[in-house]
């Protein structure tokens, strides 16, 4: 929204779009489209849009937002949000914890939103949902892009006389930035619902996800506190910056998702494990030959001594 005050529920992004789909309006729009929107204080329905919502965060929108409070990743999670899975996925994630009492954002007031300036990234699109397809969610797949309005009936914004293009709105709104952020985090969705619920994630994956997605503090004692450097390669100038910068681990943490969930290129093992496990693999399979071979010659024996049994029993009958 371009005026003080939190936005209304956003629509095709990580949330669920509502229930009567003429909300959304059949159009095709581009970054040239224009539309008249207008969200301040003096609209009769300021802040109503801020309740009874679900609000998906990305990795992104809890680095900014525990920033914002001073929060530590883990005290922020506690405090503010509560588990989702993320687009019809077995994929974990948060949505903002709503009151208790009112139903609504806990950082939304009478007067708008406490956090506007580092508002979640579902707040920053309503009304322009964005359709960006990817097919499997890989990086040399064809993009198609394009934009729609959202237009429920509660909301008077579309009754203000201020008039944008797309292009102007998400510029005003910062939700460029919030995409390219976003961006490879979304991939790892989009891959996973190209596999369907068939393939489900192994318990361990699903914690890793939600680890790395949700707690960078965590992710960063895993990757400099564990036998993680002892199996991967990382180069001394991703180091300095995953070990200071955290958008920078944040972007290193989508990438060994996507190799460690769905075999992507980006992260090396080192060659000496590599190594190792090809003779580990070479020695289980040694071993099963062995195995095999001393249980033809057992069952050869048995056999042979069939055979040898039911000859006699032949001759002496």
């Amino acid at each position: 929204m371009a005026e003080d005050g939190c936005t209304p529920k956003e629509k095709g992004f990580l949330t669920d779009t509502d229930k009567n789909p003429s909300n959304i309006l059949p159009q095709k729009l581009t970054l040239d489209s224009r539309l008249k929107f207008r969200c301040h204080p003096g609209v009769s329905c300021f802040t109503a849009c801020c309740h009874n919502i679900k609000i998906v965060l990305t990795p992104y929108d809890i680095l900014i937002l525990r920033g914002r409070l001073g929060m530590a990743a883990h005290e922020f999670i506690t405090m503010y949000t509560t588990p989702a899975y993320l687009e019809k996925t077995d994929m974990p994630g948060v949505q903002i914890k709503l009151r208790d009492d009112t139903g609504g954002c806990p950082f939304v007031t009478p007067e708008g939103c406490t956090v506007y300036s580092d508002r979640p990234t579902a707040c920053r699109y309503y009304p322009v949902g964005m359709a960006d397809f990817h097919e499997g969610g890989t990086n040399e797949a064809k993009e198609e892009k394009f934009f729609f309005l959202v237009k429920e009936p509660h909301c008077k914004g579309f009754e203000e006389d201020r008039e944008w293009t797309i292009r102007e709105w998400r510029a005003d709104q910062g939700v460029d930035t919030r995409d390219e952020m976003n961006k490879e985090w979304l991939r790892l969705i989009m891959r996973r619902k190209s596999f369907g619920y068939q393939a489900s994630l192994s318990e361990a994956a699903k914690r890793m996800f939600f680890m790395a997605s949700t707690d960078l503090d965590s992710f960063r004692n895993f990757v400099f506190n564990s036998s993680f450097l002892d199996t991967y390669e990382v180069d001394e100038e991703t180091l300095r910056a995953i070990r200071e910068d955290d958008v920078a681990l944040m972007h290193f943490s989508f990438r060994y998702l996507a190799n460690t969930l769905f075999g992507a290129a980006g992260m090396q093992i080192r060659r000496e494990k590599i190594d190792a496990k090809v003779r580990e693999i070479k020695q289980r399979q040694d071993e099963a030959v062995k195995k095999a071979e001393q249980e033809y010659v057992e069952l050869k024996a048995q056999y042979e001594q069939l055979k040898q049994a039911q000859e006699k029993k032949e001759s002496q009958a």
